[in-house]
């Protein structure tokens, strides 16, 4: 199923929709007739997306719905399904996208890295186990896609705890895929984002302006949407600095590091530079 094949019969769940890359979905899918839910942290942003996705709506505010969820609380995700059930009648669309990056060392505060994992993983987690049991029993065609990160799989220096969330993520949505696949009767499809250099605010850290390397949310949403249509699983975005080609040698590399015994993160060995360089040259 396309996700132009959705309509005013359907509902899409957005966690982390208020803004970013979760409004950009909630944009599309508000503009395309489903009633819409975007759960987010923030009362006064949640109320400024609902009024932008209404006016977006063909059916206005009455398709759009918001609540103030905090992903890493199973009983409020719990609270989420129930009020979307009673206003929509349930749920077709699953987009647990809901994320913080503040940044984390090794040996940083434990609390630090609890956040970001109950947050990056467990939110996913959470929101995948109180949303899809219901979403399969539903019978009807859908869709669960999970952020994840680039971060997560080729796993660069500098920020240890989102890293691991989003390898998580990864591994976690990989088990899903596998899982709903061999769940009979399921018309549930698991797809895992995985963005570029985004900006948004989240990335900002400051900017007031889209950084030339970055996309924005709407192109990222945009090419994320065309190779769902396509059948993609792992939808590997590219940006204005890395392309497709780019990437996919960056991830062999890291894969390499286990299948050569080369160091951990290799890519950031000074003895390994020129072997590197060179390798990012081969056809």
């Amino acid at each position: 199923m396309q996700i132009a094949d959705f309509n005013n019969n359907s509902v899409a769940v957005v966690t982390g929709g208020a803004a970013g890359i979760g409004f950009a979905a909630a944009s599309r899918f508000a503009s395309q007739g489903l009633k819409v839910c975007i759960a987010d942290r923030g009362v006064d942003r949640l109320s400024h997306a609902a009024s932008l996705l209404s006016a977006l709506a063909p059916d206005g505010a009455s398709s759009i719905m918001t609540q103030e969820t905090d992903v890493s609380s199973i009983d409020q995700l719990q609270k989420l399904k129930t009020l979307v059930h009673e206003r929509f009648g349930g749920t077709d669309i699953l987009m647990n996208n809901a994320g913080i990056q503040p940044g984390s060392t090794m040996f940083g505060p434990a609390e630090n890295w609890r956040h970001i994992l109950e947050v990056n993983l467990w939110g996913v987690i959470n929101g995948s186990q109180v949303f899809l049991p219901d979403m399969i029993e539903r019978g009807r065609p859908g869709l669960v896609i999970n952020t994840g990160s680039k971060q997560g799989i080729t796993t660069p220096p500098g920020d240890p705890a989102y890293n691991v969330s989003k390898a998580g993520v990864k591994v976690f949505t990989e088990a899903l895929a596998h899982e709903l696949r061999n769940t009979p009767n399921c018309k549930i499809k698991a797809h895992l984002l995985i963005p570029g250099f985004v900006f948004t605010e989240l990335t900002a850290k400051g900017r007031t302006e889209k950084p030339p390397g970055a996309w924005t949310a709407d192109q990222t949403i945009d090419f994320a949407f065309e190779r769902i249509d396509a059948g993609d699983f792992y939808i590997l975005c590219p940006d204005n600095e890395a392309s497709r080609s780019l990437d996919e040698k960056r991830i062999l590399w890291a894969a390499g590091d286990i299948a050569e015994n080369r160091p951990p993160l290799s890519r950031w060995v000074p003895a390994y530079a020129e072997t590197f360089a060179k390798f990012l040259k081969k056809k």
